[in-house]
């Protein structure tokens, strides 16, 4: 895979985190549905072992939900971007050496 198939994924990956993240569904997902109907929801909720920096999704300081929501997305994809690029390249160094 070169640069530019690399570059081409992010940014359609950016485009999608940015346009459809605001469409995200507002209903529990389905751990917290089950742990809803079975009334153990509140068991779970405690203090955090790490603070979000970004909680529920939505960015801090940005008053319209769904910009902030698109902020979460883009933001959190390059995390991850950057997260996976890093372990393969120190994957390829590793190889190559």
């Amino acid at each position: 895979m070169n640069k530019k198939d690399i570059l081409f994924g992010l940014l359609t990956a950016l485009f999608l985190a940015l346009v459809l993240s605001p469409f995200a569904s507002s209903f529990p997902d389905g751990l917290e549905r089950v742990a809803e109907d079975k009334g153990f929801l509140e068991k779970g909720e405690g203090e955090p072992v790490l603070v979000s920096p970004v909680p529920d999704y939505t960015w801090p300081g940005i008053k319209n939900e769904k910009l902030a929501t698109s902020a979460a997305g883009v933001m959190g994809t390059l995390v991850v971007f950057g997260a996976a690029y890093g372990f393969a390249a120190l994957i390829k160094r590793q190889k190559s050496s």
